[in-house]
């Protein structure tokens, strides 16, 4: 319950305007210590547990063993978490480009469904909280590679979960 408590107050500091990416590239000492607040490190837990979700318990706990058996004692970048995650799906799944989307953009996407008779269409655009004039700037062009699971009435949730991965601004 107080994760979920800090993940909501996070979501809606990421869901202004004048939010923060994830991951970005740092000119001085003070950007870095700007980039490590609450935001980020529970987007960033949040981010994780989607992609656990994703991937399987077991696929993303042997691409954390893979990423800690390479990275000991030294160190590592984000993008040598993703490519032991590629490891691991044997090239099935872009985790990389999936995962990037995520920790380049500030803020998340809402993604509405609709459905009429048994078609089913998914979309996806920008979730805005509150919009900022002085920071208002447009991101018509952001797109996220969204993990979207699912069940139908032909079986129940533990046995049969199917997943789909809208990674345009709508599908089917």
């Amino acid at each position: 319950e107080d994760f979920l408590t800090l993940i909501f107050k996070a979501m809606m500091k990421d869901a202004l305007n004048s939010s923060h990416p994830v991951s970005s590239s740092v000119q001085s000492s003070e950007q870095i210590e700007e980039m490590f607040d609450a935001l980020s490190y529970i987007k960033g837990a949040s981010l994780l547990l989607m992609l656990k979700h994703y991937l399987t318990k077991d696929v993303f706990q042997a691409g954390i063993e893979v990423y800690l058996h390479n990275h000991s004692y030294g160190t590592a970048q984000s993008d040598d978490l993703w490519d032991s995650m590629n490891e691991i799906t044997n090239g099935t799944l872009d985790v990389k480009k999936m995962m990037k989307t995520w920790i380049v953009h500030k803020g998340f996407p809402l993604v509405t469904v609709v459905r009429k008779g048994k078609i089913i269409s998914v979309q996806q655009e920008k979730f805005l909280y509150r919009v900022e004039p002085e920071n208002w700037t447009s991101d018509a062009s952001y797109l996220w590679h969204i993990p979207l699971t699912y069940i139908t009435n032909r079986c129940n949730f533990t046995h049969c979960t199917s997943a789909y991965l809208l990674d345009r601004k709508s599908g089917m």
